[in-house]
């Protein structure tokens, strides 16, 4: 067998739609060429070759530009990623509540590439159901995995991951571990992942002692740029043969327009912010490859452009290095240090990450399941009878007026 190598419209939404063009901002100072990312580009070739990277101890090559199909809802999109060089699609029992797996292996056997091409998937289980026992999970596990087998049209995924990790205990329950065991001595997947954001240093280093999981699936992005000791953790994971994956590659991508000079605001129009930002995850070699969300034929163009070459165009250099884009950024790291500065110890992480899938993607359904993760006592409803917020950002994210603007959203 040859091994080669989501969602409403983003751009579109986040241009027209007040709400969104105001919830992600940029506030920063100027920095200077030095500040550029120290990682060299691998060697190009002519401007039709496409870079292509192994995914750790897997086997599985692949472009560095690939498809996170979680909001496509056309299947067109999928077979012309195909045609102009993607080789992984990224779902997801979870997105579309099956739909998303549906379009994707519909779309795979109508062009006739199964071979061709890598499918990794997802099993994801509701907070609540994560205090199943061990056999229930093993059995539901593997019950999803198998419609999710159905769904694609396949006999087997290349890929089958463990969901939306956000705990040890979780990442190591017993019943899972011996679910994806099963499935991989079965054939029904080649390699075994998980993906997260959140806590990702103390998973991702857990996994990389561990040696259980083949391949994790991480936000890893522009923001993160002076997080030394996550570089460091990733870069041990890729050492010791660990596949990684890239999501939230282009952190947000849309700031709050209002604190952009008139005179500068052409500077976030067009494709430089985004193959600028995703040039620089993949100028780290130890990411595989990154799965942006597009979901129109011209942000397809406009991302996989960045596989024939990862080189910085003057511009792109110019906005990486002018526009301070790594200060003040939107794009919520998932650290926690936020939950300390808040009296009622509201989990602000998982509304953060409610407010990027309702404003930037859109996706409701997303955002709604992310507010469902928290308990009651420490979700949105222990915000709505705070008459102040006090949640404070290291990193500069204004916390209180984005949960006032989920609080109007799902009042």
């Amino acid at each position: 067998m040859k091994k080669i190598g989501k969602k409403f419209n983003r751009r579109e939404f986040m241009k027209t739609s007040t709400l969104g063009a105001a919830s992600l901002g940029l506030w920063g100072r100027p920095r200077n060429a030095s500040s550029q990312p120290p990682f060299a580009p691998e060697p190009q070739g002519s401007q039709k070759t496409v870079i292509q990277r192994e995914l750790g101890r897997t086997g599985i090559r692949i472009p560095v530009v690939n498809m996170g199909v979680m909001n496509a809802f056309n299947g067109e999109l999928v077979k012309k990623s195909y045609d102009i060089g993607v080789r992984y699609f990224d779902t997801a029992a979870w997105y579309m509540r099956g739909f998303n797996e549906e379009m994707v292996g519909r779309a795979l056997k109508e062009l006739g590439v199964r071979n061709d091409v890598v499918i990794g998937t997802k099993v994801y289980f509701p907070h609540p159901q994560r205090n199943l026992s061990d056999t229930e999970l093993r059995d539901k596990f593997l019950e999803i995995a198998n419609q999710s087998l159905i769904r694609l049209q396949t006999d087997h995924v290349d890929i089958l991951f463990l969901h939306e990790v956000r705990t040890l205990p979780y990442l190591n329950r017993p019943g899972i571990m011996e679910a994806l065991s099963k499935l991989k001595q079965e054939g029904k997947t080649r390699a075994i992942g998980f993906s997260t954001h959140t806590h990702m240093n103390e998973l991702i280093g857990e996994a990389t002692k561990g040696g259980f999981y083949d391949v994790v699936e991480t936000a890893f992005n522009y923001a993160m740029k002076d997080d030394r000791t996550y570089t460091a953790t990733l870069k041990k994971a890729a050492e010791k043969g660990i596949g990684l994956i890239a999501m939230k590659t282009q952190c947000t991508q849309y700031w709050y327009r209002e604190f952009v000079p008139h005179e500068g605001a052409s500077y976030y129009e067009g494709k430089i912010l985004h193959t600028a930002v995703l040039k620089w995850v993949l100028r780290h070699p130890f990411i595989t490859t990154a799965i942006p969300g597009y979901t129109t034929f011209q942000q397809m163009e406009e991302d996989f452009s960045v596989a024939h070459g990862l080189s910085y165009t003057p511009e792109e250099a110019q906005f990486l290095s002018d526009r301070g884009v790594i200060d003040k950024l939107a794009y919520c790291r998932q650290c926690h240090r936020c939950v300390d500065s808040c009296p009622r110890e509201v989990q602000i992480p998982s509304l953060m990450r409610a407010h990027l899938y309702a404003t930037c993607y859109p996706n409701v359904a997303q955002a709604r399941d992310a507010l469902a993760e928290p308990p009651t006592a420490k979700g949105i409803d222990a915000c709505r009878t705070c008459r102040d917020c006090l949640a404070v950002c290291r990193n500069g994210i204004d916390i209180a007026r984005r949960i006032d603007e989920l609080r109007l959203m799902f009042a």
